[in-house]
Formats: C-alpha cells, sequence, structure tokens
C-alpha cells in the first residue's frame, strides 16, 4: 500500500526547480522513465474524465522536424530568414534530449467549463515537471513564438479552441542548478478570517 505521509516527497516539491533548456544535456530519460513521466502527467484532476490534453514526444530527429516547422512558421509570419526570431526557432526544439508539446484539447460541448479543463492542462505539465525532477532529470516549460503562430498550430492540427500549453524540455543539467528567488510566504497567503 502506499505510503501517505511520505515526508521526502515534500522534499522533492520543495526542491524543484526548472533548468534552462539550452543548458541541457544528455541522457534523457529512457523510454520507460519517458513512459512513467507521461503517466504521471496523466494524473491529474480532471473534472469530467475528458483527458482535455495531448502529449506530442519529440525526439532525435523528429526534433528536428519539428525545428523546420518553427523556423518556418517564423519566415510565414513574416520574419526575415536569419533574422533573430528566425534563429532562435530553427534552434528551439533542439535544446535538449527530448521535448514534449503538451496541446489543450478542450471539449468545448462538455458542461465542464473550459477553465477547468484548462487548469488541468496546467496541471499535467507541472506533474510531468515534477515526475522528470523524481527521476532526477531537469526539465523546464517554455512557451516562446513557436506556441502561438499559425504554422505550427497547424503542424499539430490544432482546432479554434485548442491551444499549445507550451513546449516541455527534458535533459540532464550542464551545470549544478541556482536557486532562484521565491514569493515571500505572507506576500500571497492569507489565512481568513483576517
Amino acid at each position: 500500500m502506499f505510503n501517505i505521509n511520505n515526508p521526502k516527497t515534500i522534499d522533492l516539491l520543495l526542491s524543484r526547480r526548472s533548468e534552462k533548456s539550452r543548458r541541457m544535456e544528455g541522457p534523457g530519460p529512457s523510454a520507460d522513465e519517458l513512459k512513467s513521466i507521461l503517466k504521471c502527467g496523466m494524473r491529474v484532476s480532471d473534472h469530467g474524465k475528458i483527458a482535455p490534453w495531448r502529449f506530442e514526444v519529440f525526439e532525435g530527429s523528429a526534433q528536428q522536424n519539428l525545428a523546420n516547422v518553427m523556423a518556418a512558421g517564423m519566415l510565414d509570419a513574416g520574419e526575415e530568414e536569419n533574422s533573430p526570431k528566425h534563429k532562435a526557432m530553427q534552434e528551439f526544439a533542439m535544446q535538449a534530449p527530448v521535448v514534449i508539446a503538451v496541446l489543450s484539447k478542450p471539449d468545448t460541448e462538455h458542461k465542464v467549463p473550459l477553465w477547468e479543463q484548462e487548469l488541468s492542462v496546467g496541471a499535467a505539465c507541472q506533474n510531468i515537471l515534477v515526475a522528470t525532477h523524481a527521476l532526477g532529470f531537469v526539465g523546464q516549460w517554455l512557451t516562446g513564438d513557436g506556441a502561438y503562430n499559425q504554422s505550427v498550430r497547424n503542424y499539430f492540427k490544432l482546432s479554434e479552441a485548442d491551444k499549445i500549453a507550451g513546449f516541455l524540455f527534458i535533459g540532464s543539467s550542464t551545470g549544478e542548478l541556482k536557486e532562484r528567488p521565491r514569493p515571500n510566504f505572507d506576500d500571497v497567503v492569507t489565512y481568513w478570517p483576517k
């Protein structure tokens, strides 16, 4: 039986942080580890059992294909070839051993509000990042121009209601992770009654 009283889980959550994708290297997770990470992404709150998320996994040559689509999308959006934005999109999908595009695919006919379905997508992203950390890898959640580009949306065959929630980068860190400033507890937490 699962031990619910597990202080190590709290330590894990308190130590999770993002690493810049450009500072990642191999190895990435094995096929079994990646499957576990994705299964954790599926264990989120999901009112109505809709599963309003999809995970598109890119490794190796598939990353190059995604990079080509993103770079072409920048040209379609009016960017000059070899402009900083165009170059950034050429390199974007190549920064880590694994890239997961997380798609928000809501059921717009369902009685569950769209907002709740979108929150489930965000929770799926966070679970993936926590699972990545638990297995000793680093992760980062980015959006960037590629998440809003129509050519990239077309590549994923997204409907009007669908969105790219972000790209999750997973790999190994090239250096020591540094903590970043966190919000002051009392600035973001209120106990009621005041």
